[in-house]
């Protein structure tokens, strides 16, 4: 995926950088009121948390495990995400913790798929709402994020009742003119992604997934409020949202650790129509990216070792 990553970071990068004010970029990053990240930290700390208890709710449909370990695994999944290439980070928090619960890895990691992509799904969805809310959209623009709303609709809809058609899915791969090495692969894929779907057949457990996904963005589109105050400026809640869903969309394509010049590109791209110029763009993105590294990096150093094995060898010796 490097391959591709590289250069299209290099790419996002030149569009971004073309004709930015390297005084002004400097000068808004310097004279940035960063008493605000006195709010911030405990707001993105609850939020990890909240997120890990999402996850929970689709690990615990087989068996009990304490929030707290979904916690540490969770954010050892964020630093693998950060520094390793290709969301290195999802296969690490679910052999992390099918390690440590015994669930198998195949399980958990269906689990985290399945929660990757529903909040890819609810990222359509509340984006599409959020710039529908938007007096001055074009109309050309209007039409796109309605078709990309029902598209997203669509999906979830595709999702709740996949796990209902295992066998006919099964059969429409086998179909499909692949080699059969592919076929197979994705055909083991597909089995995964749906027992994690099967999770949230309980109505009770799908509602409390779809409540905490609006808690996690609505605490987010909060942060983002206050985190763009650092540079003198404003968005309403429609507007970070609208951001939010640029950002997390963009880190599904192929991209180099810590989204280099993709998440620079989408920051620019959608914040300059709201009164920010080039400068402040890339400052706030620059200013929230290494807050974010640093916030990671500690907790998820912390994860690892909480979770590390030979920790426990060592507090919990054979036959005590």
């Amino acid at each position: 995926m490097l391959w591709i990553a590289v250069p299209l970071a290099a790419v996002l990068l030149y569009f971004t950088l073309r004709d930015l004010d390297w005084v002004a970029l400097w000068d808004t990053i310097r004279h940035g009121h960063y008493e605000f990240l006195l709010l911030t930290i405990p707001i993105a700390s609850i939020s990890y948390l909240i997120r890990a208890l999402r996850w929970s709710v689709l690990v615990r449909s087989e068996a009990q495990v304490s929030v707290r370990s979904v916690f540490w695994a969770t954010m050892v999944g964020y630093l693998g995400n950060a520094y390793l290439p290709a969301r290195a980070g999802e296969l690490l928090r679910a052999a992390f913790l099918g390690r440590e619960k015994g669930l198998g890895t195949s399980f958990v990691l269906a689990t985290a798929l399945s929660e990757r992509v529903l909040d890819a799904v609810a990222l359509v969805v509340m984006g599409s709402v959020a710039l529908l809310s938007e007096s001055q959209l074009p109309a050309a623009l209007a039409n796109a994020v309605r078709l990309m709303g029902v598209a997203g609709l669509l999906g979830l809809a595709v999702i709740f009742l996949a796990p209902f058609r295992e066998r006919f899915l099964l059969r429409l791969i086998s179909w499909l003119p692949l080699p059969n090495g592919v076929s197979r692969k994705i055909a083991e894929l597909t089995s995964r992604f749906l027992v994690g779907m099967r999770s949230l057949q309980s109505m009770r457990r799908m509602l409390v997934f779809v409540a905490l996904t609006g808690v996690v963005w609505l605490l987010d589109s909060v942060g983002v409020l206050i985190g763009v105050r650092i540079i003198s400026q404003s968005l309403n809640l429609g507007q970070a949202l609208v951001l939010l869903a640029g950002l997390g969309l963009s880190s599904a394509v192929p991209s180099t650790p810590g989204y280099l010049g993709v998440y620079q590109f989408v920051a620019v791209t959608v914040l300059m129509p709201y009164g920010f110029s080039r400068g402040e763009a890339l400052a706030y993105i620059l200013i929230a990216q290494v807050l974010n590294y640093l916030f990671v990096t500690f907790w998820g150093l912390l994860g690892l070792w909480r979770m590390n094995p030979a920790r426990g060898a060592r507090e919990f010796p054979a036959g005590q």
